[in-house]
């Protein structure tokens, strides 16, 4: 087969080729202040000295200015919270994915716990081990898309999943986003050494 990224949607082929992918869980706060907690599986490191992360939320047609309510309160507050996912909070973090009105949090829909930020005031989900509290770099129209640029100013890790205080991949349990409504989980892991 053969496509034609002129000719044929490629959200499909991209979303079900590039996996797993992370999920951030990304929290803000409205000026009005509302928290926002809504999950994107376009997601990943874009720098590490300054450290910056990056998620890329697709635009959204019924809004005037094209944007979700997670890129437009971070464009008018300057910082948001990138939570990991891991299994025990898959279920919530896809109950955060559905579409509210306006003045209802996610946070509450899905029953999850707010924490205090230190850095910024959007909170993070304290259920979360691995939160990233991040300030806005920068914001670029990608195609149909809207890439948020993050520099990551405070790191929380929960103590479980660290070793001789290191993050450590083999106690997070992190969940990866597939394609429509699968998953996986970094359950089943390989070693290899890079060559010299």
């Amino acid at each position: 087969m053969e496509l034609d990224p002129d000719e044929v949607s490629m959200y499909r082929t991209l979303a079900g080729a590039v996996v797993p992918r992370p999920i951030a869980w990304v929290s803000t706060t409205s000026p009005d202040g509302v928290d926002n907690l809504a999950p994107y599986s376009f997601f990943n490191v874009a720098a590490v000295d300054p450290p910056v992360v990056m998620f890329a939320p697709v635009d959204d047609a019924d809004s005037p200015e094209g944007l979700k309510d997670t890129p437009r309160n971070v464009r008018e507050t300057g910082e948001f919270v990138v939570n990991v996912v891991t299994e025990s909070v898959a279920a919530a973090m896809n109950e955060t994915a559905a579409t509210l009105p306006a003045g209802e949090s996610e946070f509450d829909r899905a029953d999850v716990t707010r924490a205090d930020s230190r850095r910024v005031a959007a909170p993070r989900v304290a259920e979360s081990p691995v939160a990233f509290e991040c300030s806005l770099s920068e914001m670029v129209d990608v195609g149909g898309s809207t890439m948020v640029l993050g520099e990551v100013e405070w790191v929380h890790l929960d103590d479980e999943v660290t070793t001789d205080g290191k993050l450590d991949v083999r106690k997070l349990d992190a969940v990866g986003r597939l394609s429509g409504s699968f998953y996986a989980t970094t359950d089943d892991r390989f070693s290899m050494e890079r060559p010299p």
